[in-house]
């Protein structure tokens, strides 16, 4: 492009304001505006966001001491894990923080289900929620709610009882803790476990299951093998009750005669969550859990993302973890680029799981961008400041399919605004730099920001532009 003098209509409107990109958010708008469907509200009662979680920090605050401590040891520490060769390192990390080795073993474990800390073959790597723990309150939570979805893994099941009968207990944990959440105070136990046992009852029919009531003779006279009846009942809900207050869900009390549960707000908050999860899911008006993974991101495009992420969550339960990334990396190299950006968004509710499928797609050019910001996020960087690791080229690209998912999606004066988070200073340095990375919708965005702009000496200036890539001029 020729250069312009100083006294030319566009060179007095050719600043740009020089912003951080943030390319889905900017995207994410082009549709969130028209949103109508309002934000749930948690029940009345419920503490506000910032005292749950005051009151999460209280509940991980081990396990973030024994995490920190890690990353900071790194390497060999992840034997903290299990095994002999972990007795060293837990020792070593005991010492240091003053706890006991049975502490740094439970704090490790409860580290590792919250995502403070993520295993990559023998290395600790500090999770993203680490370094976001004292200043991200849903960062926080998430991990808190990612401890009480694993609350089986942190209490050893009761032994000598079948594996499959401790399956259908943690199946129908969710019922009673519906009751406890409904009842908005202290359960006794028995009516808890007169809930457990209908429960169970009604998975085996859903199983076509017919329960043993009588033990047929045993003509050797040996011990017949334990059967899936209700009789370890009251020992199985006595695990599972133990199991949700060790990571601070609800609080139990003996009492003098039958022992009761309460729900925490920790844990009130979380059931209401998880139904609120359910509701929403059940209430998509695309029915997002049985769609595909494009018609699920659609379906979710207009939702903020707080709740998009619940509906993320809903469709991956439904999947295995691997077809899903398929499917999500599929919608993402299809030409529409608003799909793009909530795909990678997706797959960072995915997390662990998806990472080398992601980094597989660096090599590809239409991808590029986004997943080298996944992995910077994934790796611990904050996400303001993961479009440091994009070179100019690639922020350069990722402005453009921003451009056309905003163009596709959006009104004008978005489109104009977008023009404002460019990494170039000046608007001829940013259609230079544009024509030369090539993206396959350069032309569309540049005419489509041509119509939208206000500014005559600008506007034509960028028509000029897509002519110029449209006919192949230099």
């Amino acid at each position: 492009m020729t250069s312009r003098k100083p006294d030319e209509p566009l060179a007095r409107n050719s600043r740009l304001r020089l912003v951080r990109p943030r390319a889905l958010a900017t995207a994410r708008r082009a549709v969130t505006t028209r949103r109508t469907r309002p934000a749930p509200r948690p029940p009345e009662g419920t503490p506000p966001r910032a005292e749950l979680a005051r009151q999460a920090r209280h509940v991980l605050a081990d396990a973030v001491r024994i995490a920190r401590w890690a990353a900071v040891e790194r390497g060999p520490e992840s034997a903290l894990r299990t095994g002999p060769e972990a007795v060293p390192a837990q020792e070593r990390a005991a010492a240091a923080l003053d706890l006991t080795p049975g502490q740094i073993r439970a704090g490790w474990d409860r580290a590792r289900l919250a995502g403070l800390v993520e295993l990559h073959g023998d290395t600790a790597r500090p999770g993203w929620r680490l370094h976001a723990w004292d200043r991200d309150d849903s960062a926080v939570l998430r991990g808190w709610v990612a401890l009480f979805d694993a609350w089986s893994l942190v209490h050893p099941a009761p032994e000598g009882v079948a594996p499959s009968a401790v399956a259908e207990v943690v199946e129908a944990v969710p019922q009673v803790l519906s009751l406890l959440q409904l009842s908005q105070g202290p359960v006794l136990v028995p009516v808890l476990l007169d809930l457990l046992g209908q429960r169970v009852e009604e998975l085996r029919e859903e199983r076509c299951e017919v329960p043993v009531t009588e033990q047929s003779a045993d003509p050797a006279g040996t011990a017949p093998e334990a059967s899936p009846g209700t009789d370890g009942l009251p020992a199985l809900l006595d695990w599972a009750l133990e199991g949700l207050a060790a990571v601070g869900a609800l609080t139990l009390d003996p009492g003098a005669d039958a022992g009761h549960a309460t729900l925490t707000p920790l844990g009130n908050w979380a059931v209401w969550v998880k139904l609120e999860q359910i509701c929403v899911a059940a209430q998509s008006p695309a029915g997002n859990i049985e769609q595909s993974a494009e018609d699920m991101l659609r379906g979710c495009a207009r939702l903020t993302p707080g709740p998009a992420r619940a509906e993320y969550r809903a469709w991956l339960a439904a999947r295995t973890l691997s077809s899903a990334v398929t499917e999500l990396l599929a919608v993402a190299r299809g030409e529409d680029a608003l799909l793009r950006g909530l795909a990678f968004e997706a797959l960072r509710v995915v997390g662990a799981p998806a990472e080398a499928e992601v980094r597989a797609t660096v090599a590809e050019p239409s991808l590029r961008p986004y997943a080298l910001l996944w992995l910077a996020e994934y790796e611990g960087a904050d996400p303001d400041d993961a479009q440091e690791v994009l070179t100019r080229e690639e922020a350069t690209w990722l402005w453009v399919d921003t451009a056309a998912a905003v163009a596709d999606h959006g009104e004008s004066e978005l489109l104009v605004r977008h023009l404002e988070s460019a990494v170039q200073g000046t608007v001829p340095a940013l259609l230079d730099e544009v024509r030369a990375v090539g993206h396959p919708r350069t032309v569309q965005v540049l005419v489509a920001l041509a119509a939208a702009h206000p500014d005559p000496a600008l506007s034509k200036a960028v028509r000029r532009a897509a002519f110029q890539v449209h006919t192949g001029g230099a």
